[in-house]
């Protein structure tokens, strides 16, 4: 079957919002204390354009945050201060979730992540209420209140699933409704939202509940993983994933769209698997999985978050090995993965969605303007494992008036931007020397290399090789 598409210069575009730069995951708030941490975070600003960064644990114990001490109330925000001082030193700012429970407030011993993190409802909900109002006031002053109100505020994470909260439905909303009132009690337009559930889970609900006892709701917040379905985390996720539908995530976001109306709707976890330790997160399938998923949904959804940005993360245990199959974007090296290269060519896109027109069965196509000096002309080629996909011949029928003056592609796939091959073939050490670091991340980086462009009567053909679990993205530079 061709992989042949049509997009026309001359048509009405349509906006496409860059959800993919709005939020991004990372583990919990203690690790934004490690200067390794901050460096891998203040390069995803730059070249990936991230404005907000959200993480677990922000009230655990290890932050300090309330203690009781000789039975006195012991409160210390200095932690969350140095994490937030350094967000907004480099233009980013906090989406604040919620977690964990402090034990100080803790009405039992169930604990999660080998962090032991408390996920008990608090035994007073009041006290909690008198916390989070303390911790926000405290922010509010240090960061004056329009900045504050730029942030937001998330309850919780992933209550509907018993490793994370050993409440009921009913403890959550509960929570929700003190937090909520709490928040909008400082300031009115302090925004807040929930129920960050996992697989989709809770929102009619949880909608339900806040408009029977008139709680604020500003974004709705959930969870989806493409195996969420089909098993537990650590299974066989290659089997998993060969058993989802290929748009198992757009069919998804649009029916939570139809569920929470016009609200915001703000995916704060998503990646290729669940799987923490799952190689394929490090190989080209996440790239070409992230890049066909971000641009299927940017019509829908207010921000789209992936889990995670770095591999500095550590909720089983903190590997050493440079590859080992986790979800950031960057090794804990701060090497590029695929899935990086993938969101930087998003952030280097316009805001202007051309029409195409064109379907093939593995091979994905979009074209976008930024302006009147160039398009841009997208593909990957993707399908979940043991599913057919091949490579494939793209042609771009592109229309219009505009001449080209040349035309560049940059490539994600096998061959290029495979910094986990490259550490195959170095022989899979375990630890990196600064050497090896720095040739890794020169494998990693995106090249540019020229491509034909065959003009014709009524505008310009393009024809590029496109290999299986794989990303081309061809600039074409436009005549006056």
């Amino acid at each position: 079957m061709p992989a042949t598409f049509t997009t026309q210069l001359d048509a009405p575009g349509s906006a496409l919002a860059h959800v993919w730069s709005h939020t991004v995951g990372s583990g919990r708030a203690a690790l934004a204390l490690r200067a390794d941490w901050q460096a891998q975070m203040r390069k995803t600003r730059v070249e990936l354009g991230v404005r907000y960064v959200r993480f677990h644990g922000l009230l655990n114990d290890e932050m300090c945050t309330y203690l009781i001490e000789c039975d006195k109330d012991l409160y210390s925000f200095f932690n969350t201060d140095q994490i937030f001082d350094f967000l907004v030193s480099i233009g980013m700012k906090p989406f604040v979730e919620l977690s964990f429970m402090p034990t100080a407030l803790q009405s039992g011993g169930d604990i999660v992540f080998f962090y032991k993190a408390n996920v008990t409802p608090p035994r007073d909900y009041a006290k909690w209420a008198d916390l989070i109002t303390r911790l926000v006031k405290h922010w509010v002053d240090r960061y004056g209140i329009d900045e504050v109100r730029s942030w937001y505020f998330e309850v919780w994470n992933e209550p509907n699933l018993d490793a994370f909260w050993k409440g009921e439905q009913a403890d959550y909303f509960k929570l929700y409704q003190y937090t909520a009132n709490a928040i909008k009690g400082i300031d009115a337009q302090l925004r807040v939202g929930g129920p960050a559930t996992a697989d989709d889970e809770w929102v009619p609900e949880f909608l339900d509940f806040c408009e029977t006892n008139k709680l604020p709701v500003d974004f709705v917040s959930t969870h989806h993983y493409p195996t969420d379905a089909l098993g537990k985390p650590g299974d066989d996720t290659e089997t998993q994933l060969s058993d989802a539908p290929r748009d198992v995530l757009i069919q998804r976001v649009r029916k939570m769209r139809e569920t929470v109306g016009d609200r915001k709707l703000c995916y704060t976890e998503w990646n290729s698997s669940s799987n923490p330790f799952f190689e394929f997160h490090d190989q080209p399938y996440a790239a070409a999985f992230l890049f066909k998923n971000m641009l299927d949904v940017a019509d829908l959804v207010h921000c789209y978050s992936w889990w995670t940005f770095s591999d500095i993360f550590e909720e089983n245990y903190f590997s050493s090995t440079p590859f080992h199959g986790s979800f950031g974007l960057q090794t804990i090296h701060g090497i590029a993965k695929p899935s990086y290269r993938a969101m930087q060519l998003l952030h280097g896109l316009g805001n202007e969605r051309l029409p195409v027109v064109g379907s093939h069965a593995t091979v994905d196509a979009w074209a976008v303007r930024a302006d009147d000096t160039h398009v841009d002309l997208l593909a990957t080629n993707h399908a979940f494992p043991h599913h057919d996909i091949a490579p494939e011949v793209v042609t771009w029928h592109v229309q219009g008036s505009r001449k080209p003056k040349g035309a560049h592609v940059q490539r994600v796939d096998d061959e290029h931007c495979n910094s986990r091959q490259a550490w195959l073939d170095m022989g899979s050490p375990d630890y990196l020397d600064a050497r090896q670091v720095a040739e890794l991340d020169e494998v990693s980086q995106l090249e540019s290399e020229p491509v034909a462009v065959q003009v014709n009567g009524d505008g310009f053909d393009i024809q590029l090789n496109l290999p299986p679990h794989a990303i081309a993205a061809v600039r074409v530079e436009l005549a006056n």
